[in-house]
């Protein structure tokens, strides 16, 4: 029997749990080609030059005749692409437009002042582990913190919120790139068209009466169709990532114990910790919407014009050629310039954001709960090879302290 090409494997559910044995087999190919024309490309400096390369489109509408558009639910909404999925100069207008409210040099201090909000929140959700002898992580900790920070970013009202929660999960089944499971798609354009309804009320609204966030801020702008694409593009890239590395960065530590002694006793080691798992299980796993617009000589390959390419970021997170040892956590690693919030124009727009949270989340939580074990290790992770992270984090806790 002929073995299931290597990116069917990788979004095989079977190989969710570990897919890093799968990554270490594709980096012996730096570049290689699946029998439907799409590249995968798994060593660092390969992905990393490849992600610079303005040959490298990010535009979907650019992929060829027969290929999905990875990446994205199906859309019916008429809404332009939101910026991730375009190029310059379209790209750079918005992305410009949008940073002005976000983040420096034009607003510095917007994001530094969500942390006393967001901290409140963390304080809140910890409470609630109190008299428990068992929580989800996901559910009670991850998943809470990151809806509540996007929509303040927004300027969603706070009494919304739990709206937003089902819509992201919705539209976060639409991004793995091979998803076949037909409820999953129709239930991801449900939201899509309910959070658009939502969206475009909401910006209506915040443009006859501005207020706090976001939406307000860029409503003179930016047109109705172009705003409501990026608040969901922050909704769902924003949301979905932070609760994985929130979630994968408990995992990991609960599963490294010398690493958790150490960061209890130090909790200036949250910095360099935190960053080693962003390479070690980033939240992000792979980008598969790029598409050559010429031919691109890559390793001693051709990828010709207007071929389908995956950027594996994890796998290139673990290329030795760039990192010693690196199937190993190691917090004192040195120069980790990982790629886990990916590199070039296409850099995480949130990351700033997502820092925030971690640095807010990961000390208070490991501060105030003593845990006593992991219920099930690996857990069940959510089906999604893109956004990959447990589905729940299931822990026995011996005390929750003030």
């Amino acid at each position: 029997m002929t073995p299931d090409p290597i990116s069917a494997q990788i979004t095989d559910y079977a190989h969710r749990a570990d897919p890093y044995p799968l990554y270490a087999e594709l980096r012996k190919t730096p570049v290689r080609r699946e029998d439907d024309g799409t590249y995968l490309v798994s060593t660092y400096y390969e992905v990393r030059n490849l992600a610079n390369d303005p040959r490298l489109s990010n535009d979907t509408r650019n992929r060829p005749p027969g290929h999905a558009r990875p990446g994205q639910p199906p859309d019916e909404s008429g809404l332009p692409p939101s910026f991730i999925f375009t190029d310059p100069p379209v790209h750079d207008r918005l992305r410009d437009t949008i940073n002005r409210p976000f983040g420096p040099p034009h607003s510095p201090r917007f994001l530094d002042g969500l942390r006393g909000e967001l901290a409140k929140v963390v304080t809140e959700l910890l409470d609630a582990f109190e008299g428990k002898e068992e929580v989800d992580i996901v559910e009670d900790f991850a998943y809470p913190l990151p809806v509540t920070a996007i929509c303040k970013v927004l300027g969603v009202p706070r009494e919304d919120e739990p709206r937003f929660h089902g819509w992201a999960d919705a539209l976060a089944s639409g991004l793995d790139p091979r998803a076949s499971d037909d409820n999953s798609q129709e239930k991801a354009q449900q939201a899509r068209q309910e959070l658009g309804a939502y969206l475009s009320e909401l910006i209506e609204t915040k443009r006859r009466h501005p207020g706090p966030g976001m939406l307000s801020a860029l409503a003179p702008d930016m047109t109705p169709a172009d705003l409501e694409a990026t608040a969901v593009l922050l909704l769902v890239a924003g949301h979905e990532t932070t609760v994985n590395a929130i979630t994968n960065t408990t995992l990991t530590l609960l599963r490294h114990p010398d690493v958790l002694e150490r960061f209890l006793k130090d909790p200036d080691l949250a910095v360099p910790l935190i960053e080693e798992v962003l390479r070690y299980e980033p939240p992000v796993q792979f980008v598969p919407w790029t598409t050559t617009l010429a031919d691109v000589d890559v390793a001693d390959t051709t990828i010709p014009k207007g071929s389908p390419v995956w950027l594996m970021l994890a796998a290139a997170n673990r290329d030795p050629r760039r990192f010693e040892d690196p199937d190993r956590f190691d917090p004192d690693r040195k120069d980790n310039e990982h790629l886990g919030f990916y590199t070039g124009i296409h850099y995480c727009f949130g990351a700033p954001l997502a820092r925030i949270e971690l640095h807010l989340a990961v000390p208070e939580l490991f501060r105030r709960v003593t845990f006593s074990r992991l219920l099930e290790d690996p857990p069940p992770y959510r089906a999604n090879a893109v956004l990959r992270g447990p589905r729940h984090l299931r822990v026995a806790i011996d005390s929750v302290s003030g």
